[in-house]
């Protein structure tokens, strides 16, 4: 069993920078696949970014590419997602999931999930 407990959201100005924790619990994170996903007000559930449990292989959708960075430390189980550049569109609330790859993460295959963190982003 995993737990997720995502943290660093928060209101700030469009071109400011966030960036998100997921801190896990349970034996099985460094083996996993992270992802984090966000939803906003209205919409569907939506990919946002995926590393390899080793880190060698990171996914990200393309609304995010070049402006958020995902990584994880293995050794304090916890994974992060920067953002950077932050637009009006990112508000959402943030949510990391853990899953067997990258690949199967993206399509819906998930394990675990985290409760989610609000991030607005304001003009």
């Amino acid at each position: 069993q995993v737990q997720l407990v995502e943290s660093g959201g928060g209101l700030v100005q469009a071109g400011d920078s966030l960036r998100l924790s997921c801190a896990a619990s349970g034996r099985t994170f460094s083996s996993s696949a992270m992802a984090w996903f966000r939803q906003a007000p209205g919409k569907e559930r939506e990919f946002v970014a995926a590393i390899s449990w080793g880190g060698g292989t990171i996914r990200y959708a393309d609304p995010v590419k070049g402006r958020f960075t995902i990584s994880r430390d293995n050794t304090k189980n916890t994974g992060y997602l920067q953002m950077n550049s932050l637009k009006i569109e990112d508000t959402a609330v943030y949510y990391c999931a853990v899953g067997p790859s990258t690949d199967r993460l993206r399509v819906g295959v998930q394990d675990y999930w985290g409760q989610g963190t609000q991030v607005t982003v304001s003009s």
